[in-house]
């Protein structure tokens, strides 16, 4: 595809091509307003990421993509079978039970993204690609607006591109969380890496059944990590493992031969016993893989004049979306555009939308981690329980002192103790809980169907407990129904999205009229 001359002036920049810069150029260029994107690679290019959440469809809906990622012919994804307990049967997330079209898809991310950046251009976004943002130069004034930024371009040119807002979706790189703001911080108890390859001949999970063919993850039996298995549409399967970086270091330090990296890597799929079986007679299709697996977040993600979106701001991975694009990438690449396109319309100031977009993309940061936290330590410690009592009524009260801990706002605030955070995981963890539909369906018909309504009040565990009495089926039905309760946006964007009242406003997703609204405390949720 021929690639645009980067112009010199534009009214919005988008630093980086992947799912996060397309989508946020895709969106406001679709509502009139002159974008320019710059990215660096040549696209297809490679990226890991490939098993996606049904959440993304209704996101690709509003940009009018879901239609070409539909017609790709990328692996459907009915669901998700998730095993972090060796002692107990694998949880499972069926996402077609209530709906066929809710099912997600498992795509190899060269052709996915580049299904988003050529929509970008298609939308009137000007594409530049082999083109690099080598510096931003912001104003003298109080405020530090970014004005403009230099690049260079892969066949030797430079220059500069002025603009009126910036949009950094740079990928993990975080040009200005890193470079400029110097705001990111990593998660010290997810520092890990990754290790993968891709095999051919593998087998099948679920033949047979409506499971067929979903992606597996599952824990490794020393309790040092996990392992994924996702099949894909051109006849490979994706098999990956991901360790504590120390414990890594120290495994692959005794490995001798000519191949560290392969021997680590088999050695330790060896410990996913379901992903061996799964393997059955495949072999290796290529080199093995790796790259560290660290999950990080900034202090703020907007500032006048600017937004951070996607993997640039923000980035978890774990057995339920291994640096997938599909869940909180495109709700802040949304939010992005949203507050962008809100504040040059006039419908709320630069700093309501600032505001705006550092506690949209902070909840749904929040959220995502909370559930991560919650599951990596099932894995590291399988024997435990994983359910336990919760002292709280209601999760929001430990949600309201949690994000502030994980965002590092509240460093010093003795009221926010290890024990809040931890009976907060214990409620979280029942969100991938072993129960099946036929179990839930089951349940449905000896229980109050009230106490199974998404919309009804979230119960305690110890509540749960008291109410199942000896009936261990009505216990894992009711708290992972309220589990999912309170962490439902990472579960249902379209809805979440539109209706969450953050500072005053919410989002406005109508083509032609992006933006936010003021709402009263009656709209609030």
């Amino acid at each position: 595809m021929p690639v645009s001359a980067v112009p010199t002036s534009t009214t919005i920049l988008v630093i980086g091509g992947g799912p996060a810069g397309a989508y946020t150029a895709s969106a406001l260029a679709r509502e009139g307003f002159a974008v320019t994107l710059l990215e660096k690679e040549h696209f297809p290019r490679y990226h890991i990421g490939e098993s996606m959440l049904p959440s993304c469809r209704p996101f690709l809906r509003f940009i009018g993509a879901e239609e070409k990622v539909v017609n790709h012919g990328f692996t459907v994804k009915v669901g998700a079978a998730v095993k972090l307990n060796q002692y107990k049967r694998e949880g499972y997330t069926d996402f077609i039970s209530s709906d066929p079209n809710k099912a997600a898809w498992n795509v190899v991310r060269s052709e996915f993204d580049e299904i988003l950046l050529r929509h970008a251009a298609e939308s009137g976004a000007c594409v530049c690609e082999g083109v690099q943002v080598t510096g931003i130069t912001f104003s003298s004034d109080d405020e530090r607006r970014p004005v403009s930024a230099s690049w260079k371009s892969d066949v030797g040119s430079k220059g500069e591109v002025r603009f009126q807002w910036l949009v950094d979706a740079s990928g993990r790189t975080g040009l200005l969380s890193s470079t400029y703001l110097r705001n990111r911080k990593f998660n010290k108890n997810l520092k890990n890496i990754a290790f993968w390859a891709y095999w051919t001949g593998a087998g099948t999970y679920g033949p047979g059944t409506r499971r067929e063919n979903a992606p597996w993850f599952e824990a490794l039996t020393d309790e040092t990590g996990w392992s994924w298995f996702i099949p894909l549409h051109n006849g490979t399967v994706s098999v990956g493992v991901v360790l504590k970086e120390e414990v890594s270091r120290v495994q692959r330090s005794t490995v001798v031969g000519p191949d560290v990296n392969e021997t680590h890597y088999l050695t330790r799929l060896k410990l996913a016993p379901g992903v061996i079986r799964l393997l059955g007679t495949a072999e290796l299709a290529g080199e093995i893989k790796s790259a560290g697996d660290y999950s990080y977040s900034a202090s703020y993600y907007a500032g006048p004049n600017y937004r951070i979106a996607g993997d640039a701001g923000a980035f978890v991975s774990s057995p339920t979306a291994v640096a997938d694009p599909s869940s909180e990438t495109f709700s802040n690449a949304l939010s992005a555009a949203s507050t962008i396109a809100a504040s040059i319309r006039g419908q709320c100031t630069e700093a309501e939308g600032i505001a705006f977009h550092n506690s949209k993309t902070g909840t749904s940061y929040t959220r995502f981690l909370l559930v991560v936290l919650s599951i990596y330590r099932q894995i590291n410690a399988q024997a435990a329980p994983v359910l336990s009592d919760i002292d709280e009524d209601n999760f929001d009260r430990a949600f309201d002192f949690l994000r502030p801990i994980i965002q590092g706002a509240a460093d010093a605030d003795q009221s926010v103790t290890e024990q809040t955070l931890q009976r907060t995981m214990d409620f979280c963890e029942s969100a991938l809980g072993p129960t099946t539909p036929e179990m839930h369906a089951a349940v449905a018909d000896r229980v109050d169907p009230a106490l199974l309504a998404q919309d009804g009040p979230i119960m305690d565990t110890k509540a749960a407990a008291a109410l199942a009495g000896k009936d261990e089926e009505v216990k894992q039905v009711l708290l992972r129904v309220n589990a999912r309760k309170a962490v439902n946006g990472i579960y249902d964007w379209e809805d979440n999205f539109q209706r969450e009242n953050l500072g005053g406003f919410a989002v406005v997703l109508e083509r032609g009229g992006l933006g936010l609204r003021r709402v009263g405390d009656s709209d609030a949720l």
